[in-house]
């Protein structure tokens, strides 16, 4: 069901719309987590560190692909709040084609440079070549990774987050049997996981795919709409590659600070690796309902409904305060058994460590909830440069006080996880502003 985001009770239309994308993309994570999850419990911490780096690795590829479909998604629900579907169906052949081909040479560009990247990410030698054979099968996945964000944003662009979320539900339970089946039944080990994760991506891509254009034919692209409009292209090119630097930005940060995790050796790798998938479930509703504000401030503005947008500013900021709230004292009380679902209790530093980490970002989500909102906001009305801005400031000022903090012995890896709500805090306070100072008044 497509939802018309421009009518209606704000605070309702929002959650209903978010909910199902808030589960789709838990669902999504759980592709990594389950391989995390089996792997650390069968297969030792060796073979949970070279995953969970590689985790940090696919997030940075994926993030370029999925700011790619981000951005136009925001065209297409510019185009659904003007009601023109013949504009809406140019911009889909336009970005398919565009982002088709920029997945495709992603492909060809991390399988020749597999061995370069892992230099760059500083892996140590114990666990290289396990880390190599998990990413030369997850490469694989890359192109279904498309499709299914592609497809995904498209339908979320004109208000429906169920169909994304029922294939997701189907992904994720096949991916959990096949990584039973591989890794447990035919003893795979690491090539195991990463298979099962690249099938189960598959049947989510070439699914939502097949369903959209067969049950959607507002959705079919007719020869009239097969055609390069520069303006257009300028248009949805602006807004895709902006977003997808916003996204690859922020990644390309954490990926740096894997870097520097790895070079604590693998206990904390390990830990690291564990709770960046809690720390990822936490906060990942509040970035996913950042995106859902997006589609409604994108849907209303191409409207032209201004005051609609104000009123829905200051009921996502309260949403996000209350759950963000409840989820910070969540994970502070149960740091440790949340980390226990990964690792073994007689793993006492590796714990130990975990939670130190998760304690200190958990008590700030509230800061990356309404930088969610921020981005959400600036993408919807077509300034995605300020998302970059915003990002730029959260990831580069995290960099370089963990690369500052780190190697003073007496605060360690404590100092890379001290950095991040610093970041946070500090774009907040500059999109803050911005908004104040320049765009109030305009809507």
């Amino acid at each position: 069901m497509n939802r018309d985001l421009t009518n209606g009770n704000i605070t309702k239309s929002l959650l209903l719309f978010a909910l199902p994308m808030i589960a789709g993309n838990m669902l999504q994570q759980l592709y990594n987590v389950v391989d995390t999850l089996i792997v650390g419990r069968f297969l030792g911490k060796e073979a949970l560190a070279a995953v969970g780096t590689s985790y940090t690795l696919m997030t940075f590829l994926t993030s370029i692909l999925l700011g790619l479909c981000m951005g136009s998604g925001v065209a297409f629900s510019v185009c659904y709040g003007m009601r023109d579907l013949d504009r809406m169906k140019s911009s889909i052949f336009q970005s398919f084609t565009m982002i088709a081909s920029i997945s495709a040479v992603m492909s060809v560009i991390v399988f020749v440079g597999i061995d370069p990247i892992m230099l760059l990410l500083q892996v140590p030698r114990d666990i290289y070549d396990l880390m190599r054979e998990y990413l030369w099968i997850i490469f694989w996945g890359i192109s279904a990774t498309f499709f299914y964000n592609y497809f995904a944003s498209l339908l979320r662009a004109v208000g429906n987050s169920v169909v994304p979320l029922s294939f997701l539900g189907i992904s994720a339970v096949l991916n959990i049997v096949l990584d039973l089946l591989f890794v447990i039944r035919f003893q795979m080990g690491v090539q195991g996981a990463a298979a099962a994760t690249v099938i189960s991506q598959f049947v989510a891509g070439i699914g939502i795919g097949w369903y959209t254009l067969r049950h959607f034919p507002e959705f079919r692209i007719q020869k009239k709409h097969m055609r390069w409009n520069r303006t257009l292209l300028h248009e949805i090119f602006q807004l895709s590659f902006l977003t997808c630097l916003q996204q690859s930005v922020m990644n390309f940060g954490i990926l740096m600070i894997q870097g520097l995790v790895n070079s604590f050796g693998a206990a904390v790798m390990a830990a690291f690796s564990a709770a960046v998938k809690i720390d990822t479930f936490a906060y990942m509703p509040s970035q996913d309902f950042g995106n859902a504000f997006s589609t409604f401030v994108a849907q209303n503005y191409g409207a032209g409904k201004r005051e609609r947008i104000r009123e829905g500013i200051r009921k996502a900021a309260i949403v996000i305060l209350v759950f963000c709230t409840i989820i910070s004292i969540l994970v502070w009380l149960f740091s440790r058994s949340l980390l226990m679902l990964f690792i073994r209790p007689e793993e006492t530093e590796i714990l130990r460590i975990g939670v130190s980490y998760l304690r200190t970002e958990g008590a700030f989500y509230c800061l990356i909830g309404f930088l969610s909102l921020f981005y959400g906001f600036y993408r919807a009305i077509k300034r995605p440069g300020m998302s970059v801005v915003l990002t730029v400031i959260s990831l580069g000022s995290r960099v370089v006080l963990a690369y500052m903090l780190a190697p003073i012995p007496a605060i360690g890896v404590q100092g890379i996880w001290a950095a991040v709500p610093i970041g946070w805090f500090l774009a907040d306070l500059v999109g803050f502003l911005y908004y104040r100072l320049r765009c109030e008044k305009q809507l």
